[in-house]
């Protein structure tokens, strides 16, 4: 089969293409004809070996696992003799962190791991990107944040995949919702339930007289000493980007202010809960309460230039592989 290897840490030429054997379903995986797979930032990050101390989990010298990739869509091909969740024909969507990736053209997963049926609704395209910003914006505002009707929360880097997953989400949940993004996406973030929006080329939103309870940098392109001034009294500053300086502040908020900063990686959490986030994800997709935003689409051999073009830090939505 073809799939996309990673041998070294780099810039987007180290994905190249290469012809491996296809993969052979142990007794409690299924074997997956994969339709479409997301390219996300974290993709990127991994393919950069940043940060550091990520190598810790991917390898330190180089990937240890090679196929890049990791949210996928596809089709059950064949399944291990244990497999009783699955059969042939069954068309799935989930995401492989920490093992094979989903940028090949088969890839095997165990039954009980991060994969579940896909709705007809649905289509493949858009499943292989839902265990990426819809999931973590999910985890952070459901979960973490506790997000109520009537708070005032923010979304910086609304546009992109966590944002403007994050904007509808907010929004589903009754917040007062602010959208922070360039010009070209403002329409965007409106379409999808934002009440205020914010050119951040133009109006730098932690000068603004405005109180959030909850700030939400899904880009990471602020900071917790930069919000804190327009944040509420008990307001919270999330964050899925980690750094040194976030884990201190996570630590000295938890004891010392009334303000909190959180970050949590979320695909590192236990399949089961992950598995029941992405069940009421699901269900707000039949109700057509999320609409999944693709930006651009390639070719598994072009994998290297969506890479290439979700470093440019301009994407709207989500960026697919299409197989």
């Amino acid at each position: 089969m073809k799939a996309i290897i990673t041998t070294k840490y780099g810039s987007p030429k180290v994905l190249q293409l290469h012809e491996i054997p296809k993969p052979v379903p142990k007794e409690n995986e299924i074997l997956i004809k994969v339709k479409a797979a997301s390219v996300t930032t974290a993709d990127t990050m991994m393919r950069k070996g940043k940060p550091f101390y990520g190598r810790l989990f991917m390898g330190m010298t180089k990937p240890k696992y090679p196929i890049s990739g990791t949210g996928f869509s596809g089709v059950v091909k064949s399944i291990g003799k244990n497999v009783s969740l699955f059969k042939e024909g069954d068309p799935v969507f989930g995401e492989s962190v920490f093992g094979q990736g989903s940028n090949a053209e088969y890839l095997c997963i165990p039954e009980n791991g991060l994969v579940a049926l896909k709705p007809k609704k649905v289509s493949f395209e858009e499943a292989s990107v839902l265990c990426d910003g819809p999931l973590t914006s999910w985890n952070y505002l459901k979960k973490m944040a506790d997000v109520k009707s009537g708070q005032k929360v923010l979304v910086n880097g609304a546009s992109g995949s966590l944002g403007s997953a994050a904007v509808q989400l907010a929004d589903y949940l009754g917040a007062d919702v602010t959208a922070v993004c360039s010009s070209p996406n403002l329409d965007l973030v409106k379409s999808l339930g934002a009440d205020h929006t914010i050119d951040y080329t133009k109006v730098d939103f932690t000068k603004t007289e405005k109180r959030y309870d909850i700030i939400f940098d899904t880009v990471g392109k602020s900071s917790y000493l930069k919000c804190k001034k327009v944040l509420v009294k008990n307001g919270t500053y999330l964050s899925p980007v980690l750094s040194m300086p976030l884990l201190f502040q996570m630590l000295w908020t938890s004891i010392f202010s009334s303000k909190k900063v959180k970050f949590a990686a979320t695909g590192l959490l236990a399949v089961p809960e992950l598995g029941a986030m992405l069940n009421e994800l699901t269900k707000l997709l039949m109700a057509d309460k999320l609409k999944l935003i693709i930006d651009k689409r390639y070719p598994l051999h072009e994998v290297a230039k969506a890479h290439s073009y979700v470093d440019t830090g301009h994407k709207k939505g989500n960026v697919v592989v299409k197989l």
